[in-house]
């Protein structure tokens, strides 16, 4: 069990999503997730300590291998069915290559969601984490070297579906993304803070369905201001297309 997050020892298994792939993560993959047993008693803290630091440290690499490459990765988080995959299509049809978006894709199990973004046009490295509830530094070096993306790209991860977890561990991403769909309802920033307190961008997502629902626009905004004050907030909706325009000219400008 993770000393982190808690979170099963199953490995990581990370693979080039091909276009005849069965969509189920089947295949060879690279263990790259180490969990650590933590003891039930004060030595967990340490345990946890260990953990995070290894990661900063794998994750500062990452940030100066994009560097050198002329790479701007960022780290896409949400809850699960937020519509991380969705936007990341219509993004790929409103940027058309320029600049060319490429996506790590983590899921627990199944390569579903890398095989749209295939369909989209963009290059995809799939992570499957088996029990683990986030991404981690390790995981995304290991990606990365089998993306190999060309310079001058956006490297968007899509992290795994989960409000807790993925805040703590830095990928080495130059901007955080934390997404949210007025289908889950307003109380999400004050429910999870430190996810939101972590984000450079905030996207209200599918507010094409606000006509439908009793989401407090005013609330979340404010909220999230009180929370993130640092944060910018967007609001998108990946059907209607509202908002794609500003996310669009945000993501281009992100590094």
């Amino acid at each position: 069990m993770c000393g982190t997050c808690g979170c099963d020892g199953v490995g990581a298994m990370i693979q080039r999503y091909h276009e005849h792939g069965d969509g189920y993560g089947h295949g060879p993959g690279v263990h790259a997730h180490e969990h650590v047993i933590a003891p039930p008693d004060d030595r967990t803290v340490m345990l946890q300590q260990k953990v995070l630091a290894k990661n900063d440290r794998i994750a500062e690499l990452n940030r100066a291998w994009t560097a050198e490459r002329d790479l701007t990765m960022v780290n896409l988080m949400s809850s699960p069915g937020a519509g991380k995959t969705t936007l990341l299509e219509r993004t790929a049809r409103e940027l058309a290559g320029q600049p060319r978006i490429c996506v790590i894709e983590g899921d627990q199990e199944t390569a579903l969601d890398a095989s749209r973004i295939s369909a989209a046009g963009c290059p995809v490295v799939q992570i499957n984490t088996g029990a683990g509830c986030h991404l981690d530094a390790e995981m995304v070096a290991a990606a990365l070297a089998e993306l190999d993306p060309a310079a001058g790209s956006i490297v968007v991860i899509e992290n795994v579906g989960n409000l807790v977890c993925p805040a703590l561990f830095d990928l080495g991403e130059a901007r955080r993304v934390v997404l949210a769909s007025v289908t889950e309802g307003e109380d999400k920033p004050v429910k999870y803070p430190h996810m939101f307190r972590q984000a450079d961008l905030v996207l209200v997502s599918k507010v094409d369905l606000l006509p439908y629902l009793t989401f407090d626009l005013t609330r979340y905004t404010d909220d999230v201001a009180r929370i993130a004050p640092a944060a910018q907030l967007m609001k998108v909706s990946a059907v209607s297309g509202e908002g794609m325009p500003a996310w669009c000219d945000w993501l281009s400008a992100a590094g």
